[in-house]
């Protein structure tokens, strides 16, 4: 009989060479043989099924809800090794670049993990980023609503105007540690877009941001900012000419330069590692709300709440509350109506599907590939979600709830009015969904996440919604 390596296995089986060392460790693998450190795979063996798309893996026995979890160590357990939370996440991209999702895991677990990188990401967050970012009481909008409590983590205030720099200021230190020359990113709202272009500024790489035509008329001032710290805006004209076709076009870009540049990924979502070190690198949102909400009110607040549309912002602030009893509830876009092609809802409306080299919830068309997204807002305005939404909602600790343009807008303009901040467009959602609760609620405080002020914002909805802004004069 003929046998192959594990590398021949993965090129004739389309999958990485980490997948495959999991399957024979897993016995999965018919015939296979060890000799000495080194496996050996029948020529004739057939593919094993990949039990990860059918969502069986860890949980084949029992439904995901009547899982006892240990919140205290689940950032311990997931992901697992090979990238999944339940069966969402993994990664599926091509041989080639898989040896660069390698590469990056590797150093992740290594570089980022040593105290040398640790000590310069936090005098990065203290003195260049101006961490911590505050907790801010809404004294002003909590009365005009009623009697609950609503406070703000306060992103807005993080250097560049929001949550964005907390993940793209530790991958780029990770890419200037593994060598990179350049960084590859998307950008929606422009404030990712942003975030990587002044890393790069900071850390001395060459710069290219892949943007939405449609996106960037909307986001002009973004435009200007990444090109005025020295980054170049590669427009995307085909598709939608939103965020979707600009993940698309950046990994393009980064299949042709991968042995150069880094693509850091703004939100949680991607090939393997990346959900993982987005989450990592953002969850200091989380950490510092609840010790700063604790001190300030001797207690953990109600409900915990963020916008989700890839859900960087969110998994950052929901994992330090994930053991606590708090309702935590994530928001998405329900943009115009629930029709595909109307809404960003897609942990109400999608489907599991692959996108993007990773497993999650997607919204689809009848024929099952990958539906149109849309929202007012840029930065949600995205068919997947990332993986550990996905299992989070499904395990039930998380809750997701959708908001429309319109109650969106109310709470853009209200904010702004009533307590002198003005929101991003994407906070917004959560903001009003702060409101909807605190409308109907007798009493209790809800904390949520302004993942980034509204500056870029501001002509849009002047232009798109006068009637609320006089109204509100």
């Amino acid at each position: 009989m003929k046998y192959i390596t594990v590398l021949e296995a993965s090129e004739k089986w389309g999958i990485n060479e980490r997948r495959v060392r999991a399957l024979l460790k897993e016995q999965r693998i018919e015939g296979a043989i060890l000799k000495g450190h080194k496996y050996f795979i029948p020529e004739n063996a057939p593919k094993p099924l990949d039990r990860r798309i059918k969502g069986q893996r860890l949980f084949e026995d029992s439904p995901l809800k009547d899982i006892n979890f240990d919140f205290k160590n689940y950032r311990k357990q997931f992901p697992t090794d090979d990238g999944y939370f339940g069966r969402y996440g993994g990664s599926f991209v091509p041989p080639k670049l898989q040896k660069a999702m390698d590469e990056i895991y590797y150093g992740y677990q290594t570089i980022a993990k040593s105290s040398k990188f640790i000590a310069e990401l936090r005098e990065i967050r203290k003195n260049y980023q101006g961490r911590p970012t505050p907790v801010y009481h809404c004294q002003n909008l909590s009365n005009y609503l009623g009697r609950v409590q609503i406070y703000l983590k306060r992103e807005d205030l993080n250097h560049g105007g929001a949550h964005k720099l907390n993940n793209a200021m530790g991958q780029a230190l990770l890419a200037k540690y593994l060598g990179k020359k350049k960084l590859i990113a998307e950008t929606g709202a422009g404030s990712h877009g942003s975030a990587v272009a002044m890393a790069a500024a900071y850390f001395g790489l060459k710069c290219d941001i892949y943007m939405g035509e449609v996106d960037m008329e909307k986001q002009a001032p973004n435009v200007k900012r990444i090109e005025v710290l020295g980054a170049r805006v590669v427009p995307v004209s085909f598709g939608t000419r939103t965020l979707k076709e600009a993940v698309d076009a950046a990994f393009e870009a980064y299949m042709t330069e991968y042995k150069d540049a880094f693509y850091v990924i703004g939100s949680a979502v991607g090939p393997h590692p990346y959900p993982l070190m987005v989450r990592d690198f953002q969850e200091v949102i989380g950490r510092e709300a609840k010790e700063q909400f604790l001190e300030m009110t001797g207690e953990l607040p109600d409900i915990v709440t963020a916008c989700v549309g890839g859900g960087s912002n969110a998994i950052g602030m929901f994992e330090a509350f994930l053991d606590e009893p708090v309702n935590i509830v994530g928001v998405e876009a329900m943009g115009t109506g629930k029709e595909i092609g109307k809404n960003s809802a897609t942990m109400t409306l999608g489907k599991e599907m692959v996108l993007h080299g990773f497993n999650s919830y997607v919204l689809q068309n009848e024929d099952g590939t990958a539906g149109d997204a849309y929202s007012i807002a840029s930065g949600l305005d995205y068919p997947g979600v990332g993986p550990e939404h996905a299992f989070l909602k499904d395990i039930g600790r998380v809750k997701y709830e959708s908001i429309t343009d319109d109650e969106a807008a109310e709470a853009f303009f209200l904010l702004s009015r009533l307590e002198g901040i003005i929101p991003a467009i994407e906070s917004s959602h959560a903001l009003a969904y702060a409101i909807k609760c605190a409308r109907n609620m007798k009493s209790g405080s809800i904390l949520v996440n302004l993942s980034g002020r509204g500056d870029k914002d501001m002509d849009f909805m002047l232009e798109k919604y006068p009637h609320m802004f006089l109204d509100a004069k």
